[in-house]
């Protein structure tokens, strides 16, 4: 609600000066300030929650930014990462304080892919994101559910991309040697 707000002042700003500064002018200069806004390329607002925008002041704002932290960590658009984020996110984020929650954002601002491939191990995270509270916990979570829930042969090697198809049973001298090329 904020960023509408935010948004809305800022094109009445536009608008306002436009029309002040056109009123000295003619008619005509001002149909062509006119044309140049409705020509212009307005780029569309999209919600982020910044660390630094981050308001706990009261427990309404603490229940919203709550509510869209939760939001955004069960609909990310990658299943695998809604599951295991969401899912931990809804267990924790009630008991997080600002630091927690500040880490949390830093997590939830990284793309999925890089996400997905630091969490499972099929690369290593970056410095800033390894330290991470919130990545650790998450990180460490997803180790231990993939060391007590799948055999060892259907993971990937540490460091190496996950490449092995639904056809790897299927051996002969024409098969490929790993997944389904």
């Amino acid at each position: 609600m904020t960023m509408l707000r935010r948004t809305a002042s800022t094109f009445n700003r536009l608008i306002n000066s436009t029309i002040s500064s056109n009123n000295s002018n003619s008619l005509a200069s001002s149909s062509i300030a006119t044309s140049k806004i409705i020509k212009s390329r307005l780029i569309p607002v999209t919600y982020r929650l910044y660390s630094s925008e981050i308001d706990l002041s009261d427990v309404e704002n603490r229940r919203r930014t709550l509510n869209r932290l939760l939001y955004r960590s069960k609909q990310r658009g990658l299943l695998e990462l809604d599951l295991v984020l969401g899912n931990w996110v809804e267990e924790n984020i009630h008991s997080m304080d600002e630091n927690g929650i500040k880490s949390l954002v830093q997590v939830l601002d990284q793309e999925n892919p890089d996400l997905w491939n630091w969490l499972s191990g099929q690369e290593q995270p970056p410095e800033s994101i390894s330290v991470n509270p919130v990545f650790t916990a998450v990180h460490e979570k997803v180790a231990s559910n993939l060391k007590n829930h799948s055999a060892p042969e259907t993971r990937a090697t540490p460091g190496k991309p996950w490449v092995r198809g639904w056809d790897d049973i299927k051996r002969g001298s024409d098969s490929p040697i790993s997944g389904n090329q």
